[in-house]
């Protein structure tokens, strides 16, 4: 979802992601790796974005509810019913606690306006919640908002770990002409936002504010690899350095170590086709 790889950079979120998807735990693939920018097409300017979970930094800010928020709402991750006009958005991410350890069960509540800029005032048409997986993960399935007068395109959510606080936002897509106008909009909450075949696919992580232990150091040892050789669980790679995996040649974008599951192909934050 982000554009990791345009650059040569990637978020430390991107590298949690990846592990995630892997189903490795988060402190093992941090070992080694700094918290980096977002990665900026040319001629970008970098937003003050939603600060990284690490070493107690802010967690994601809060958005005033708005009007139209009706507690209640079904259970569900896709808002989409028969005949649901607009264009198809998926939005997925993590929810973190302050020391980057994804948080499960914890719940995300979505409400939106239709894509004529209109809120189901009366029923739940385009509201509903869900809860984070084992690995913190969310996926949401709606369509793009409409706009209405004074407002730029976004999204409502209450977010709420087990037992602590819930925290209530918006969210926003980039480039939109209304985000330069519009009062509320906070350039900390914008997804990131890519085309998919008609449709829209978005990410976002939220970073709650709920302390956690850093979890245990990794224990693993890892061997050195000059550039150019296969690609080789176990293996502590560079920036720069270049593998070869089932043929095509690769170039490592983040310092890492190899794990199984991390091959070139399926991890595109790490690695990028050369």
């Amino acid at each position: 979802m982000d554009n990791e790889t345009s650059t040569g950079h990637v978020t430390r979120k991107a590298v949690l992601r990846a592990a995630l998807a892997a189903g490795i735990a988060a402190p093992t693939v941090l070992m080694g790796v700094p918290a980096l920018a977002r990665t900026l097409a040319t001629g970008e300017v970098a937003p003050a974005l939603t600060p990284e979970c690490d070493d107690g930094d802010d967690p994601t800010p809060p958005q005033t509810e708005g009007p139209y928020f009706k507690p209640n709402s079904p259970l569900r991750s896709s808002l989409l019913e028969s005949g649901t006009a607009g264009v198809r958005l998926t939005v997925s991410g993590y929810v973190f606690g302050l020391a980057c350890r994804p948080i499960a069960g914890a719940l995300l509540d979505f409400w939106q306006a239709d894509t004529n800029g209109a809120y189901d005032n009366t029923g739940f048409r385009f509201r509903g919640h869900q809860f984070t997986d084992a690995q913190g993960a969310f996926r949401l399935t709606t369509i793009v908002p409409g706009l209405y007068p004074g407002r730029t395109r976004h999204l409502h959510v209450k977010v709420q770990a087990p037992g602590r606080p819930v925290l209530t936002s918006q969210l926003y897509f980039p480039g939109e002409p209304r985000n330069n106008t519009d009062s509320i909009f906070d350039a900390r909450l914008l997804m990131s936002v890519r085309d998919a075949g008609g449709a829209k696919e978005a990410a976002f992580d939220f970073v709650l504010n709920v302390p956690q232990n850093p979890g245990p150091s990794p224990t693993a040892t890892a061997t050195t690899q000059p550039p150019g050789g296969s690609w080789a669980a176990g293996t502590a790679y560079r920036v720069g350095d270049r593998v070869t995996y089932g043929g095509p040649a690769y170039v490592c974008l983040q310092a890492h170590t190899g794990q199984a599951g991390w091959e070139p192909p399926n991890v595109p934050a790490l690695w990028r086709a050369v």
